[in-house]
């Protein structure tokens, strides 16, 4: 009953010990409060009753009671970090038991192995188990055997063997009323799913299993650690982080397992180096190491040692003793079969090549690369940057474009597995290492052409095929209504001067449960979305448009200027100073927004100026006079362009990516499109412009006061032709997803536009902040303007700073002037900008907004 209602089975024993039990009864009441105690509370209650139960067990004169009371004292004295005594104790208790009961002591001296490492000895002890328990009828034990074996076979990198038992296991657990046991073989699938290459299915499975833990109310320590590895795949590093520390410290408070604690701080340890801590993850993994070493965890161990070498080195450490550390990590996880030696190996050979020692890297590289032709997509990435890391020590050109392609398709064929646009976003980071070479290489080589077909390569990706659409998930479209619900409450507590703490709680619970759902989505496209093609692109610039694609290698600026048939490199300045420079302007664009400001005006265009020679140095005395596309890296999504001064007067706007730029070029508009006007609660002018717009637009909907509710504006504007919001827009840095524009019934967010079948062909956002995205992964955005671009929206005017609602509303007065004259986005917002009054509220108001696409 422990592992079926683990509450109720222990509220039996204690009632048990209180009615003055015979020895062989108290035996048992005393084991499963100390079974209890070892897997949910604290551990060395669990010793105490443990000891007592087989005091017990020895009175009673019962050998088979005595031996299973020893196994559970094993595993106890193992979590604690005993491993030598719980072995010894196992010892007794195989020499013990008989038949039956030596079968089930084996399967938990199994699980002591494979928590110990020992994977061998495990399947050995499975296997002399699983026909007596299966001979005896033991359904719930043979369940429990199968489920270890999997495991054990999944940590072996066996994952079809994992499969099969996981299956089998799981038509036996159906059978039984073992709730514990069902939830451990859930999140169990999880992690199968995860090994097979499958991130959307292993977050779904471990949050089912994480939902019966807590109807049992029983901790979920093993879980924890297992959703940190799989958030860290799909890029979640800081997510990763954060959910292991939080494990710790509650797994401190029950004075739990110390094997558990040990693990929980190496899955901390994983994520704090590509969340951005490797001071963090060298502490983490230090401790870790100490423990599994005391714990004689030898396969642990050496897990945890790569993860510390890996952590140096990111921490700027290089020396030939870490050479031969992770040299020797490298053969250690070798002998023991576990998929992580070629990680070690690479690790190994990239910190040679450091230091010149390229006979040494290359004997590293040559194992690593060997994973790159089976296993899961991210063990084979790593063979290829092994393979493209030999071809560069070797000074092969063309073998680092190859190995960069290869492995890059890899992370393309697992990338379309997601469904969820964050996940896509986050996992290119994986890809940067491959995408930098690869730039690098052409760099030196291949001429500004192919240098702009790998800078292509890496780029806004997730834009290259639209997201998976949420599905018609009850919950999902409950969860969302409530979230608006508590939303548009905490605002309205908030302009009354009333606390909110309670609904911002709530908020964020929703927030994370709405999330949650969304990442479990699978991905539906075959293959990495369109390629992008050089020829092409100089076919639809023609001779008149000129496209400028900046790119970053090594910490410069390369500005590849495209047209006119040809492709030209100019090097521009730093990123670093660009980055600063930048927000130097967003500050006094900020302080422009109010009157009274105008003595800043000229601080801001003399940044502009410095902006320009950071950014496009030489080139920007090649721009011509004809209409420009800018396609900057993901960290400078905020620079204002049309402040620079050689692109103040022309007919500019922004891509995210070349290849996103053609799409829109080549979007069609809808043949019956209509035009759509919305106007949201709490401007300053309250949308003044749109009343005016509804009279321009006399067919047009318009959309305002009650009506402005959110299902009723997704239903409008799905397959509009032209729609303008005039919203409150809130970017939300720590969660790009949830920015939003607030409508009459609360905030409608990023999530909301991604269940439409088709976005606007054209949408104009005349608010603060609609322009602002999140710069993730290799060179990803994620943000309002992002999720619309590949969802069917081939044109976006939106903001990237705080702006004044006063001066909003000639400005976009006079961009429909242009847009019922003919003129594109860019056009009638070059030419809405000439028409402006020339005081600094109006010039800041201009500079603020961009057209993005090409419509």
């Amino acid at each position: 009953m422990v592992f079926a209602d683990p509450g109720e089975a222990l509220a039996r024993a204690r009632a048990l010990l209180d009615a003055d039990p015979s020895p062989l009864d108290a035996s048992v009441a005393h084991q499963v409060i100390g079974i209890w105690q070892r897997d949910f509370g604290d551990l060395r209650l669990a010793l105490s009753h443990l000891r007592r139960a087989r005091a017990c067990a020895a009175r009673a004169d019962s050998a088979d009671r005595e031996a299973d009371v020893l196994a559970t004292l094993g595993v106890a004295l193992v979590h604690a970090g005993r491993t030598r005594e719980g072995l010894a104790a196992f010892e007794r208790g195989v020499a013990r038991g008989g038949g039956h009961t030596r079968a089930r002591v084996l399967y938990r001296r199994a699980y002591v192995w494979w928590v110990l490492g020992h994977h061998r000895e495990a399947l050995e002890d499975v296997r002399r188990a699983v026909p007596v328990l299966r001979q005896a009828e033991d359904v719930i034990w043979t369940a429990r055997a199968l489920t270890l074996r999997a495991t054990v076979h999944l940590a072996l990198g066996a994952v079809e063997r994992a499969e099969a038992d996981f299956t089998a296991a799981e038509a036996l657990w159906d059978t039984t009323g073992q709730e514990h046991d069902k939830a451990d073989a859930v999140e169990s699938r999880g992690l199968a799913a995860f090994r097979s290459g499958d991130v959307p299915a292993a977050l779904r499975l471990l949050d089912e299993a994480e939902e019966r833990y807590a109807r049992l109310g029983t901790p979920t320590f093993m879980l924890n650690i297992r959703r940190c590895e799989v958030l860290m795949a799909a890029g979640l590093a800081p997510e990763a982080l954060a959910e292991a520390d939080a494990a710790i410290r509650k797994l401190d408070g029950i004075g739990g397992q110390s094997t558990r604690k040990a693990e929980l701080l190496l899955a901390a340890a994983r994520a704090a180096r590509p969340a951005g801590d490797p001071h963090t993850a060298i502490a983490r993994a230090a401790l870790a190491v100490r423990l599994f070493a005391g714990q004689r965890r030898t396969w642990w161990e050496a897990h945890a040692r790569l993860v510390l070498i890996e952590a140096r080195h990111a921490a700027g450490r290089g020396s030939g003793r870490l050479v031969a550390d992770a040299a020797a990590v490298a053969e250690k996880l070798a002998s023991f079969g576990a998929p992580a030696a070629p990680e070690a190996s690479l690790l190994a050979g990239r910190i040679a090549l450091g230091l010149g020692w390229t006979a040494d890297a290359e004997r590293h590289l040559a194992v690593a690369a060997r994973s790159r032709h089976s296993g899961p997509p991210l063990a084979r990435l790593t063979g290829w940057s092994a393979q493209a890391l030999r071809a560069q020590a070797a000074g092969s050109t063309r073998g680092v474009l190859e190995a960069c392609r290869r492995g890059l398709d890899v992370l393309d064929d697992h990338r379309m597995t997601l469904g969820a646009s964050e996940l896509r976003a986050r996992a290119t980071e994986q890809g940067a290492e491959l995408a930098a070479l690869a730039q690098r290489a052409s760099l030196v080589s291949g001429g500004p052409r192919r240098l702009l077909v790998w800078s292509e390569r890496w780029r806004a990706t997730v834009l290259s095929a639209p997201p998976t659409r949420p599905p018609a998930d009850p919950e999902l479209l409950s969860g969302m209504t409530a979230f608006r619900e508590i939303a548009s409450r905490a605002e309205a507590a908030r302009m009354e001067g009333r606390p909110v703490p309670a609904l911002e709680r709530e908020q964020r619970r929703l927030e994370r449960e709405i999330r949650s759902r969304t990442l479990h989505m699978r991905g539906e496209a075959p293959g990495g979305g369109d390629r992008f093609d050089v020829g092409r692109l100089l076919e639809r610039l023609g001779d008149e448009v000129l496209l400028v694609e900046l790119a970053v290698l090594d910490g410069r600026v390369q500005v590849l200027l495209c047209g006119q048939g040809r492709v030209r490199r100019f090097e521009a300045g730093l990123l670093a100073e660009a980055e600063t420079e930048a927000e130097h302007v967003q500050a006094g664009l900020r302080r422009l927004a109010h009157p009274g400001a105008e003595a800043r005006l000229p601080v801001v265009e003399a940044a502009g100026r410095r902006l320009e020679e950071l950014l496009l140095g030489p080139a920007a005395a090649r721009l011509g006079g004809g209409p420009v596309v800018i396609v900057p890296p993901g960290r400078l999504h905020r620079v204002p362009w049309a402040l620079l001064p050689s692109l103040r007067e022309r007919v500019l706007s922004v891509s995210p990516s070349a290849g996103s730029w053609l799409r829109a070029r080549e979007t069609a508009p809808p043949p019956d499109g209509c035009h759509v006007l919305v106007r949201g609660p709490g401007l300053a002018t309250g949308g003044a412009e749109v009343p005016e717009l509804a009279g321009r637009y006399p067919c047009a909907t318009v959309l305002e006061d009650d009506e402005a509710r959110v299902p009723r504006v997704l239903e409008e504007l799905d397959g509009a032709a032209l729609a303008h919001i005039a919203a409150h827009g809130a970017f939300r840095a720590d969660s790009p997803l949830f920015s939003s524009l607030r409508m009459a019934d609360g905030p409608i967010v990023v999530h909301d536009f991604e269940r439409l079948d088709r976005s606007p062909y054209r949408i104009i956002l005349s608010c603060c902040d609609t322009a602002r995205f999140a710069s993730v992964g290799a060179d990803e955005l994620l943000g309002l303007v992002t999720a619309l671009l590949p969802l069917g929206t081939a044109g976006v005017v939106a903001c990237s700073a705080p702006v004044n609602d006063a001066a909003v509303v000639p400005l976009m007065l006079a961009l429909h002037k242009g847009l019922g004259g003919g003129l594109s986005l860019a056009e009638a917002l070059r030419d809405a900008r000439a028409a402006l009054p020339g005081d600094a509220l109006h010039q800041a108001t201009g500079w603020a907004f961009s057209a993005f696409g090409a419509a």
